[in-house]
């Protein structure tokens, strides 16, 4: 892993005052002593997450406080003022429940300035993202910063900027506002070469990680990229999506190695919850360790794409930026693969892609709880204060009181699962209430440029729902949330077309194809919200149902084609995943991860085909297509 560093711009030395001479007329100060603090940029986080989800809409991650309502511990980190004397302190945040005009504003925090607080509360104000005015404050030449969580429940900090002009005001555009930080923060306009490649993969879930594995064992050269400090998407354990789909199935039954190989070996047992369990489940050291140890891979985690350079119909080079120090890197390849599930590089390479913002399947964020009076369950607890927590139990306090939450949905005389006597899909109490793949939302909302609204969304029904259990109905007075989700986790968003669209339909008449390369075996499975739990919450609804019957089923296997694995229009261009070539009721066999998995096998073999022969994914089918028969017929894992 990198080592953080800090960077935080100060223009007051010589090499930095015509810069800072221009920025002050640019965005009208008076002075150019600034001071700009990327809270992704802290030396340490404490107990503060960095959330990445949102950087197109906002221009920057930025730290979240997610304790479960229990306030993290503070993030620091150490700055120089170009000066000493009296700046004034700007701080980006928002009230994260204001959207839904909900009171209480649970993500207050504090800045403290060498251990003293400024003396306004922050993250109280304002739906949107903005810049929150802490007024002015006296400081030397060196000053510890801290943001310090008063709630524990989901804080959120951008940045933090300092200007000895009192008068200035910084901007919210984005577009000025990156360019603004990027100065400030010294960071170049152009991006550093970062390499070539023979094949780029972006994404770093299930499908991209055996993408970059499949090729790089048939002699590509690969780069990997991924936005998270961890590979496995939805199947790692910031998400916990357990990974389904069967594998390893004639006619080509080395189809599904890798997926084997970076999965932990681990058999999920008929009506066990797998979802949303302990990190140790989904072994994210193993995935790591599969990839850094391929010779032909360069990994490089914590990098976003974000921006993409073509040639005529192909894509010449990508922009990285990494997520926590700002740097951007261009990197080159013949051959891409779009992984992220979103559509990131294919929609912005101009790919022909479908999404309608209507009806979607939604994101959900799972979650669990323990007991404190089970010892086992504390020690191996991920919660904040873990420590605090296991001292309580030992002297024999099991109590776990639970807040009152206002600003989250109202649920005291609602029906929720969980609830006692509510029965959701013939389960109830916490069985019915944790670890639970149906606690969604968004299924109106746009999955890639709202996600930061549905997954709260998602929080506050989760918080709603507890605080009803615990402190309306008084139950499981020994119970607490142990872990939830903060990345969410996808189901629909944008799909790219390729030379064959897939329907259901397809899969119901067993439509054959001969290019028939990776088995898929879930049910044509489409979500929609569960009619039980609309009433009060019509177009915020936050639990779903999901298709059943014999018309959502097509046997118990069907052979997808290699021609949804590549771009119709962007002729170097494969892709893996759930935003591969089908249409909305053909993504729901398609989207569960050891499908994916197999997907992006198929793949980084097609790719070495591309490599070796000056092929294009296209001709790999119209010229090659006994080669790509002959690899998938070949062990995916290496040989000992």
């Amino acid at each position: 892993m990198m080592k953080r560093r800090n960077f935080i711009g100060i223009l007051g030395n010589t090499s930095l005052a015509l810069l800072a001479g221009n920025l002050s007329k640019a965005f009208g100060s008076n002075s150019s002593e600034f001071v700009f603090v990327e809270a992704e940029q802290f030396e340490h986080f404490g107990g503060w997450n960095i959330d990445q989800q949102s950087m197109e809409r906002m221009g920057s991650p930025y730290l979240l406080a997610h304790g479960l309502g229990i306030p993290v511990e503070d993030a620091t980190t150490h700055i120089t003022f170009p000066s000493e004397g009296t700046y004034r302190v700007w701080v980006r945040t928002r009230d994260w429940v204001a959207p839904w005009n909900a009171p209480g504003a649970p993500g207050k925090f504090q800045l403290k300035i060498n251990d003293k607080p400024v003396k306004e509360i922050f993250g109280t104000k304002s739906a949107d993202w903005h810049w929150h005015d802490g007024k002015t404050v006296k400081v030397g030449k060196n000053a510890k910063l801290a943001l310090h969580d008063l709630t524990g429940f989901e804080g959120r900090c951008e940045a933090i900027l300092f200007c000895k002009d009192l008068s200035f005001i910084p901007t919210n555009d984005i577009q000025a506002l990156t360019k603004f930080r990027r100065n400030l923060n010294g960071l170049p306009q152009n991006p550093d070469f970062g390499g070539t490649f023979d094949f780029i993969v972006v994404g770093g879930g299930l499908a991209g990680t055996c993408a970059a594995i499949s090729a790089a064992r048939n002699g590509a050269k690969v780069a990997l990229v991924q936005d998270r400090p961890v590979l496995g998407g939805n199947g790692s354990s910031e998400v916990r999506v357990w990974p389904e789909g069967h594998i390893n199935k004639e006619p080509y039954p080395h189809i599904g190695d890798i997926v084997s190989e970076i999965l932990p070996p681990i058999t999920k047992g008929s009506g066990q919850v797998l979802n949303g369990v302990s990190a140790e489940y989904y072994d994210d050291q193993l995935k790591y360790q599969k990839v850094i140890q391929e010779p032909n891979i360069t990994l490089f985690i914590e990098n976003r794409a974000v921006e993409v350079m073509k040639t005529g119909d192909k894509i010449s080079s990508i922009v990285i930026q990494h997520i926590r120090t700002g740097r951007q890197l261009q990197i080159k390849a013949s051959f891409f693969a779009d992984c992220t599930g979103d559509a990131t590089l294919g929609f912005m390479a101009g790919a022909d892609y479908e999404y309608k913002v209507e009806n979607l399947m939604g994101s959900s964020n799972l979650f669990n709880v323990l007991d404190a009076t089970n010892k086992e369950e504390v020690l191996k607890c991920e919660c904040k204060d873990k420590s605090a927590l296991a001292l309580k139990c030992e002297v024999g306090n099991y109590a776990q009181p639970f807040p009152r939450c206002p600003w989250a949905l109202d649920l005291s005389d609602k029906p929720f699962p969980g609830r006692k006597g509510v029965k959701t899909f013939g389960s109830e109490g916490l069985q019915s209430f944790a670890n639970m793949w149906y606690w969604e939302s968004g299924f109106n909302k746009d999955q890639v440029n709202d996600i930061e609204l549905i997954r709260d969304h998602n929080f506050r029904a989760m918080y709603g729902a507890w605080d009803a259990i615990k402190n309306v109905d008084k139950m499981y007075p020994n119970h607490r949330l142990g872990w939830s989700a903060y990345i969410a986790g996808k189901r629909e968003s944008r799909r790219l077309m390729g030379d064959v669209v897939l329907d259901a339909v397809d899969f119901k008449s067993q439509r054959k194809f001969s290019d028939a390369a990776f088995p898929c075996s879930w049910h044509v499975d489409l979500h929609s919200p569960k009619t039980e739990f609309k009433s009060g919450f019509e177009g915020n609804e936050f639990v779903a149902d999901y298709t059943r019957g014999k018309e959502y089923q097509y046997g118990n296997l069907y052979w997808a084609p290699y021609r949804t694995l590549y771009s119709r229009n962007i002729s170097n261009l494969f892709m893996a995943g759930r935003n591969i070539s089908v249409t909305k009721t053909g993504l729901g066999p398609v989207r569960v991860m050891r499908t994916c998995g197999m997907m992006g096998e198929v793949v980084g073999k097609a790719a070495s085909i591309c490599v070796k022969n000056a092929a294009t994914p296209r001709q790999v089918y119209e010229q090659y297509l006994p080669e790509l028969i002959k690899l998938l017929s070949q062990p995916g894992k290496k040989k000992a």
